[in-house]
């Protein structure tokens, strides 16, 4: 954007509404609700610092969502909670496991819902509570990296930049918690329950 380098205003604001959704996205996965605003309002404060020093080595993007992330994971430590790796080694092997292909796509998605009756509506929303429920609980790299990928459209090498993981870890966490979503909306469209 023209005027970033010289901290023009108005280029600096529509930086701000441009990108402000998918940094509090983030900070959200990274960080929880609680504080996530707090995390993206830093981030702004090091990014209108860091600007004049801005090469373009990556996109502008990438360089400020890798800046949010920064400032996240610097929140956790400060708030002592730290992410431990074991809690990846628990698996999405098994009756899943083969529910995506080689590139992380559906094998076969759930089947498209056509119904829009009240208690259809209710129940969709129920699902939809529970998506959020099961997102909102997955390991907080598995949540950033299905974020990042499926709800932002970002790409693995962008995901990989921003977390600052390779990009065998971030399939595997990509899976992992596609595998734990799938699951559930599969137990929902056969109970009824989250």
């Amino acid at each position: 954007m023209p005027g970033l380098a010289e901290r023009d205003e108005k280029s600096f604001n529509r930086l701000v509404q441009t990108y402000y959704g998918s940094m509090l996205g983030l900070a959200r996965t990274i960080v929880g609700e609680a504080i996530a605003d707090e995390v993206v309002q830093e981030a702004w404060v090091s990014i209108y610092r860091a600007l004049p020093k801005f090469e373009g080595r990556s996109s502008l993007k990438t360089w400020i969502l890798r800046i949010t992330a920064n400032e996240a994971k610097t929140r956790l430590r400060k708030e002592s909670r730290t992410i431990s790796l074991e809690q990846f080694d628990n698996g999405g092997e098994g009756i899943l496991a083969n529910r995506f292909n080689n590139q992380g796509a559906w094998q076969a998605p759930p089947g498209a819902w056509h119904e829009e009756s009240p208690e259809t509506l209710l129940i969709n929303t129920e699902m939809g509570d529970c998506i959020e429920h099961t997102l909102h609980h997955l390991p907080d790299l598995q949540q950033a990296v299905f974020a990042l990928k499926d709800l932002d459209g970002n790409s693995f090498e962008a995901i990989c930049n921003i977390l600052d993981i390779s990009s065998s870890n971030a399939r595997v966490l990509l899976h992992r918690a596609r595998v734990s979503l799938f699951g559930k909306i599969e137990h929902f469209q056969e109970t009824g329950e989250c």
